[in-house]
């Protein structure tokens, strides 16, 4: 990979700095001026092949079909403070909404589909949009969810009798002379609003900034790449692909379908897929897949995950499977926009998140507040001198978020050491205590994840009157093995020395973990499992 971040430190500061973030477009043009130029540049290669719906877009039907959608919401009167709503999958069609609003400077708010009603209604009440684009699978849920709304609902497939179609809008006459729209606030305009992740109460509409940042990393794209994530648009991971697809000219793969990890290696195969973006339990999923052997992913040049850890066991397998060393773990948060750090150097730190990115500075602080020297743990704050309207009518959670020095706070414990590398030691709101010790459930990951016979692993606290949050973990066995509990908190035994770290409330074997819509672990809702199973036992 020809980019490799090179930190700097200030010692007096303490503060690690990326270097200056480089401008490869002029810095003026928003994403969607950007996107629109280049589309008309390349207007006979493949833009996107949908492998679920069997259907080949070139560039230029991508971008006459954007232009459509964008024509559309101009005859709607769609003003630039106006939002639209995105609740679906990965169609056909779903890059030309999301380009049509780039070109308009229209910010989109996309949730996932796995949302319930209560929780869509609380967020479209937020940003309130003129439109939203939905599946048809999803349209009566959205309906009852924005009945209170002005709102008009296009559906993107499987159309309800009495939706709007995607087709009908892909009908609009393209206003003469089209030109995407300046941002009348220029790029410190919103580009869109996702979803924070949501593990305790309703997820927080997060404003994306139209900031060059999202690009960083990636200029080495070209027009020979071809791009795939399995994420939707509600994630950062999915927006940063159809972003990255559309300046650079790439070709995309899109799937509408629930992660499968042999249909997965057959589209690598299949469309020689250059370039993808995971996240560690799609990679367990494909290491532990009987396909997983055989596949061919010699393709791939740039292999990136993130979003939770991966163990070090599964990197070496994904790692075996692949031509390159092109296995990067990335790291960052859906309020920053983009990646904060890479790691390109895992057999010298296999743990670690990497260096900044350009554009990218970040400070350790203690509890107080204090900044902190290299290899001391403290609480991740960046800053990307960029601006950021914050959670969508959230004030009083944006602040928390970011400081008025434009510090975000990430409530990750970490530490920088000496060479400037990253690593990341647990969620702040993870820490437990057994008998008033602190200790994080990443420390009995890290060695339950050792056991050949393990896929995955997810290790949460479990109160006890008397001793505090007794370690418990959740175990996925690879096929095919006959691991059982009790093998699980015997090996933890002889291989953790300390009472406190011990399996002291158990483990359970399951066929998978509890997730997030965005694929992450959900921690509390593994917990929530186990505690539900051990009551009807």
């Amino acid at each position: 990979m020809p980019y490799r971040p090179a930190n700097f430190y200030d010692a007096d500061l303490k503060v690690w700095s990326g270097g200056k973030l480089e401008y490869y477009f002029d810095p003026h043009l928003s994403i969607g001026e950007i996107i629109f130029e280049e589309m008309r540049r390349h207007p006979q290669l493949i833009a996107q092949i949908s492998a679920t719906e069997n259907t080949i877009l070139t560039r230029a039907e991508l971008h006459a079909n954007s232009m459509h959608v964008a024509s559309f919401m101009r005859s709607e009167g769609l003003l630039q403070s106006d939002v639209v709503g995105i609740i679906a999958r990965n169609t056909t069609h779903m890059s030309a909404v999301a380009y049509a609003c780039f070109f308009n400077g229209i910010a989109f708010h996309s949730l996932n589909i796995s949302y319930e009603q209560s929780t869509i209604e609380k967020l479209f009440k937020i940003t309130k949009p003129r439109l939203i684009f939905c599946d048809g699978d999803e349209y009566e849920k959205v309906r009852a969810a924005t009945a209170q709304l002005n709102v008009k609902i296009i559906t993107m497939r499987n159309h309800p009798l009495d939706s709007i179609r995607i087709d009908e809008i892909l009908a609009t006459p393209i206003e003469e002379n089209f030109r995407p729209a300046r941002l009348e606030q220029g790029n410190d305009q919103t580009l869109a609003i996702l979803c924070s992740s949501g593990t305790t109460g309703i997820p927080k509409a997060v404003t994306i900034t139209n900031s060059r940042q999202i690009l960083n990393c990636n200029h080495f794209l070209t027009t020979n790449d071809v791009q795939y994530t399995h994420s939707t648009l509600d994630w950062i991971t999915g927006l940063l692909t159809t972003v990255t697809s559309g300046v650079f000219s790439t070709k995309r793969i899109i799937a509408d379908n629930i992660f499968d990890p042999a249909f997965f290696m057959r589209l690598v195969e299949e469309h020689q897929i250059t370039w993808v973006l995971q996240v560690p339990a799609q990679m367990a999923m494909m290491a532990n897949s009987p396909a997983f052997g055989t596949s061919d992913l010699s393709s791939l040049r740039y292999y990136l995950f993130g979003g939770s850890r991966a163990s070090v066991e599964t990197q070496h397998l994904i790692r075996g499977r692949l031509s390159e060393d092109c296995l990067h773990f990335a790291y960052g948060f859906t309020e920053l926009g983009s990646m904060a750090s890479m790691n390109f150097h895992f057999d010298e730190k296999p743990n670690s998140v990497g260096r900044l990115v350009t554009g990218m500075k970040l400070k350790v602080i203690c509890e107080q507040g204090e900044s902190l020297g290299p290899d001391e743990v403290g609480e991740l704050c960046l800053c990307n001198d960029q601006y950021w309207a914050g959670y969508y009518g959230n004030p009083e959670e944006t602040h928390k978020m970011r400081d008025p020095q434009m510090w975000f706070h990430s409530g990750d414990l970490g530490f920088v050491d000496d060479d400037g590398f990253i690593f990341i030691v647990e969620r702040k709101k993870d820490m437990l205590k057994y008998q008033n010790i602190m200790y994080y459930p990443n420390d009995i990951e890290s060695v339950i994840s050792e056991m050949p016979d393990v896929a995955e692993v997810c290790v949460f606290g479990v109160w006890n009157q008397i001793n505090g949050d007794e370690a418990t973990a959740a175990v996925v066995k690879k096929q095919g093995s006959s691991l059982t509990a009790q093998d699980v908190v015997d090996y933890v035994a002889t291989h953790i020395e300390a009472k406190y770290k011990q399996l002291n409330g158990g483990a359970i074997i399951v066929e998978d973990l509890v997730r997030s819509p965005n694929g992450k672990t959900n921690r509390m809702a593994t917990k929530a499992f186990f505690l539900e199973a051990r009551n009807l036992n």
